[in-house]
């Protein structure tokens, strides 16, 4: 979050701010090492070229739809307050760093422990067979039902990777578990509870809408694929 108000206040177009939100949990150097070593090139190779167009994907949309009025207005008070300073050494560099940093801590540092709470305490709730039972390759609708599980939990992507492979060995398809994966990492229920402090509910209604069909059409493109 405060990476995504240093961007709007530089005056980065809102659409290529929400490709780098998207991109950056699911594109995920560690976490792709993790996916080579236990499922190979091919399917490390395709869920990065796919986290990337999703957030591509995205951020054209956003950007299309033109929705900065839906960014809190502090949001750009900060940059107002930043054009004053037109030029500044070290010393004063380090005290307006500290001083938006404080800024920021002050209005989210609740929200922040409150969402991973919540995220952490659903996590110890959402047991494997849970998911194998409602997200199998019986389901027809398994990799909506995975993305919609997957969307109240709180983890990394390097984190996520364990859960996945042990959900395609007991025989969820590879789409389906790679579905799961990118929501909980894009989608999750604490991110949008820190987004809440930065936008407006529709603007995260919206993200959430965009990301999520298109992490469950690359889900199910996968499953047909691989």
């Amino acid at each position: 979050m405060p990476i995504f108000i240093g961007f709007v206040e530089s005056g980065i177009p809102l659409g290529v701010t929400f490709t780098f939100l998207v991109t950056s949990p699911i594109v995920n150097e560690i976490a792709l090492g993790f996916l080579f070593i236990s499922f190979g090139f091919k399917i490390a190779f395709l869920y990065t070229a796919a986290g990337m167009v999703i957030g591509i994907v995205a951020g054209i949309v956003i950007e299309k739809l033109n929705l900065t009025h839906l960014v809190e207005e502090y949001v750009y008070q900060m940059h107002m307050g930043e054009a004053v300073i037109e030029e500044m050494n070290h010393k004063k560099r380090v005290k307006f760093a500290f001083n938006a940093v404080k800024d920021i801590v002050k209005r989210v540092w609740i929200y922040v422990i409150l969402g991973i709470g919540i995220g952490a305490w659903i996590h110890g709730y959402a047991p494997e067979d849970f998911l194998v039972k409602y997200a199998g390759p019986n389901n027809p609708l398994a990799v909506f039902v995975a993305v919609v599980l997957g969307i109240p939990l709180y983890s990394n992507a390097v984190g996520t990777v364990p859960i996945v492979e042990a959900l395609i060995n007991k025989g969820v398809g590879v789409g389906t578990a790679l579905s799961f994966m990118m929501s909980v990492v894009a989608l999750s229920l604490p991110e949008m509870i820190l987004l809440k402090q930065v936008m407006k509910p529709k603007l995260i209604g919206i993200f959430i809408t965009i990301t999520g069909i298109s992490i469950i059409f690359v889900g199910y493109l996968f499953n047909i694929i691989l």
